[in-house]
């Protein structure tokens, strides 16, 4: 018991709330199941962490601040909208493949989350929505993309990526990689390209 108490950080108490809140839901999930996978007492837990929500807060922080990372890191300024839409969808579908528990818990349970945090991790959601939308909107102007709405079609594309997070596995037919890839090449389709880029 000793070994296990001493090995408990905020890091950990973090992880398996993580792991608890995408399995049984935030308000599924209360704080002694969390001290009990830790197999230390409750109130230990505050040794750690300020309160149940605060745990949820710092998930949902560094999720949505990663992926509007990943799309920075991918999409520059250059007007090849094609190249920017693949490697924007690439990264997207990639992180909801390997961080899944992440993306259920944002995605489900964001708006749990008092205010003006909630405000705040809806604004960077919304960030992200735009960013993408406006890669097609671009290239549609720049006669790449074909479709009537470029809303729409970032909808049905990030819609798509949000949906690994629910049935990829990592023994599964694929890796994470070639399912991004994959996705990279539906959403050029869905954009409606015909440069056929990869």
């Amino acid at each position: 018991m000793t070994a296990v108490r001493s090995a408990v950080s905020e890091e950990v108490v973090l992880d398996t709330a993580l792991t608890l809140f995408a399995e049984r839901g935030y308000h599924g999930t209360a704080l002694s199941q969390i001290a009990e996978v830790l197999q230390i007492r409750t109130p230990s837990l505050y040794n750690h962490m300020r309160s149940k929500e605060d745990l949820l807060r710092a998930i949902v922080d560094r999720t949505t601040a990663g992926v509007l990372e990943d799309f920075e890191r991918v999409t520059g300024e250059d007007d090849d909208w094609a190249a920017q839409l693949a490697r924007a969808t690439r990264v997207y579908a990639f992180r909801h493949a390997t961080h899944r528990r992440e993306a259920l818990v944002v995605n489900r349970d964001t708006d749990c989350l008092g205010e003006p945090h909630r405000t705040q991790f809806q604004a960077r959601r919304r960030r992200h929505e735009h960013a993408f939308r406006a890669i097609i909107a671009c290239g549609v102007d720049a006669g790449v993309f074909h479709v009537e709405s470029p809303a729409l079609a970032s909808f049905a594309i990030r819609e798509m990526c949000v949906s690994i997070a629910r049935w990829f596995r990592d023994n599964g037919a694929m890796t994470a990689e070639s399912v991004a890839d994959e996705y990279s090449r539906y959403a050029l389709q869905i954009a409606g390209s015909q440069t056929g880029h990869r």
